[in-house]
């Protein structure tokens, strides 16, 4: 897709550079400022080849530089917080490659706090535009 077909399209691209350069949180935000309508809804793609390979080796292609682990919670957080999102699939999971579940039980911490839970102690705002996410219950054992 050329520059000019992407642009005229009224999509946003973001690349690695400007990842490096203005941190995920502050394009997450904008991201999220421009969407956040009254009928608009999320629904999330969690793919485990974003991550970095250190945290997440069960994929069959790995390449060095994705998501640490604060950003990806971070993002999660971000997400549940704008109170968007109504559905999410996993991809790319490949459990011959995992190493003792390090890969599987990272995602089920992602999936986690897309939901609601949050890493770390403290009391996020949840509520980003109209919309209020409810705390959502979660369930889940880890081998």
């Amino acid at each position: 897709m050329s520059d000019a077909s992407w642009k005229s399209g009224g999509l946003t691209l973001t690349d690695m550079r400007m990842i490096d350069e203005h941190g995920v949180f502050v394009l997450i935000k904008d991201f999220l400022n421009r969407i956040n309508t009254s009928d608009t809804y999320l629904h999330v793609s969690l793919d485990i080849d974003f991550l970095d390979p250190e945290i997440a080796p069960a994929v069959g292609s790995t390449v060095p530089g994705g998501a640490t682990y604060r950003e990806a919670h971070l993002i999660m957080e971000l997400l549940y917080e704008s109170g968007l999102v109504r559905s999410l699939d996993i991809a790319e999971l490949n459990p011959i490659l995992d190493i003792k579940g390090q890969s599987a039980r990272l995602l089920t911490e992602l999936t986690a706090s897309l939901f609601g839970r949050s890493i770390i102690d403290h009391h996020p705002k949840r509520r980003l535009g109209t919309k209020t996410a409810p705390p959502m219950p979660l369930r889940i054992r880890l081998p």
